[in-house]
C-alpha cells in the first residue's frame, strides 16, 4: 500500500477566504455543493454521510481547522478505506481567494485504479462549485 494523493485544479473564487472557510466549516452547507450523483446527504456541522452513485455511502468528520486557510476532515469509519481530506484557501486580497481540495489514502493498487478518476472527477466538481458559494 502507498499514499494516494488525488488533488483537484485550483479554483479562482470571486469571494474572500473568511467567507469561504466559514461556509466550508459546516458540513450542513456542503450538501448545496454536491454533484447530482450525490444522493442520502445527511449531516451536522461536524459529520456528513451520502451515497454516491454506483459507489459506497462515505462518512466525513471535520477533525482541525485553520481559521480561514485549512479544514481538515477524515473518514469516519463509515467507509471501505480510511483517508483525509484537506480544503485549501489562499487568500489572494480582500475579495478573492484560491481554493482547491487533496485527498489522501492508503490504497491498494487494485482500489486505486477503480477510484482514482471518479474521485478527481468527483473533487474537481466540488472546487468548481466553490465558486458558486455566496
Amino acid at each position: 500500500m502507498s499514499l494516494t494523493k488525488i488533488e483537484s485544479d485550483k479554483v479562482e473564487i470571486a469571494n474572500s477566504a473568511e467567507t469561504i472557510f466559514t461556509y466550508l466549516s459546516d458540513f450542513n452547507n456542503f450538501g448545496a455543493l454536491m454533484p447530482s450523483q450525490v444522493t442520502n446527504w445527511q449531516s451536522t456541522v461536524d459529520e456528513c454521510s451520502f451515497t454516491i452513485n454506483g459507489m459506497a455511502t462515505i462518512g466525513m468528520k471535520i477533525i482541525d481547522k485553520a481559521p480561514h486557510s485549512k479544514i481538515s476532515i477524515s473518514s469516519n469509519g463509515k467507509v471501505p478505506f480510511e483517508f483525509k481530506l484537506f480544503v485549501l484557501i489562499t487568500e489572494k486580497d480582500a475579495s478573492n481567494c484560491v481554493g482547491q481540495l487533496t485527498f489522501e489514502s492508503d490504497l491498494n493498487p487494485m482500489l486505486k485504479m477503480m477510484v482514482e478518476k471518479p474521485l478527481g472527477n468527483f473533487f474537481n466538481l466540488l472546487a468548481q462549485k466553490m465558486k458558486d458559494i455566496k
